[in-house]
């Protein structure tokens, strides 16, 4: 009796050591290359204890991965706030050693991290895009012929406060300019100089690999998800400018396809795809924080 338990017991360790690395091993998350985080429209590195991608940089460092938060104009042009990023960029590899980086954009950062991805490709391992706005948002759209130009006076004077809080005052502000940048015609522009990773059919995926950088995406396609979030509400209404079509509440689902499509239909609007509002998210979905680690676990996993 006590053999066949000891039997039972080796068989039962053995099919355990066989089973995937949870997501909580140590390890996990330690890619060869830094994980670089940018930022969307009106976004930041962090206001006080609010980080943008919150609770995510930690995440990922826990489980090995050397994380850097940028921080680019809160509105400007794609190509503008991509020169920051290259710039930052520069510095992260020449504080580390490291030859190339793993770049991880939100909404507007998506297309930031492509450009610097498509300028300087020898600097960069992997682009993932999240909830990016690939192919334009039919909410930029709207919001150009409806918008006066006061308007774009205030979205300037919010970027600045909230560059200023978040500890870099001298960023240049354009919020036109970004509005442009993130409709269906700005987006057509800057991807024809910018293909790389881009579907070329209306909701399909892009090319896998470019130029020795890979190319990742996934999103949301639920608007409102928590009775709690102050902000699911002014999603929901947004959504309401795509028609019924798949979308997070800024962005189509199709629009954010890039490269390898994780996932396109999670249970999360645009701001849960980064943690937001301040962690309330979707009880019932996968955590966004989780899929930032396993998405650094694939990085891993292809020796990025």
């Amino acid at each position: 009796m006590t053999k066949r338990f000891w039997k039972y017991l080796a068989v039962c360790l053995i099919a355990l050591t066989s089973l995937p690395a949870p997501s909580w091993a140590t390890g996990y998350t330690q890619t060869k290359y830094p994980i670089v985080l940018v930022h969307g429209l009106f976004g930041f590195d962090n206001i006080g204890p609010v980080d943008y991608f919150y609770g995510i940089a930690s995440a990922l460092r826990s489980g090995g991965a050397n994380v850097y938060v940028t921080s680019v104009s809160a509105a400007n042009s794609t190509e503008v706030r991509g020169e920051q990023l290259l710039v930052q960029v520069k510095q992260i590899l020449a504080a580390t050693g490291a030859s190339k980086v793993n770049l991880i954009g939100h909404s507007h950062g998506g297309p930031t991290a492509r450009y610097v991805a498509s300028v300087r490709p020898d600097l960069v391992a992997s682009v993932s895009s999240v909830g990016g706005v690939n192919k334009g948002s039919r909410v930029a759209d709207v919001l150009i012929g409806a918008v006066p130009d006061v308007t774009y006076s205030l979205a300037n004077a919010v970027s600045g406060l909230i560059s200023f809080l978040s500890g870099s005052p001298t960023l240049p502000q354009n919020a036109r300019a970004a509005a442009t940048s993130l409709s269906t015609a700005g987006t057509l522009a800057f991807n024809s100089s910018h293909p790389e990773g881009v579907p070329t059919s209306a909701c399909g995926e892009g090319d896998y690999q470019v130029r020795g950088v890979y190319y990742f995406s996934w999103s949301g396609a639920q608007p409102y998800t928590n009775l709690l979030d102050a902000s699911d509400p002014v999603l929901a209404l947004t959504a309401i400018a795509f028609n019924g079509a798949k979308n997070d509440g800024l962005v189509s689902s199709c629009s954010s396809h890039l490269g390898r499509v994780i996932r396109d239909d999670y249970a999360m609007n645009h701001l849960d795809e980064v943690n937001q509002l301040v962690g309330i998210t979707n009880l019932f979905e996968t955590s966004p924080v989780t899929i930032f680690r396993q998405q650094a676990n694939r990085l891993q996993g292809l020796g990025l």
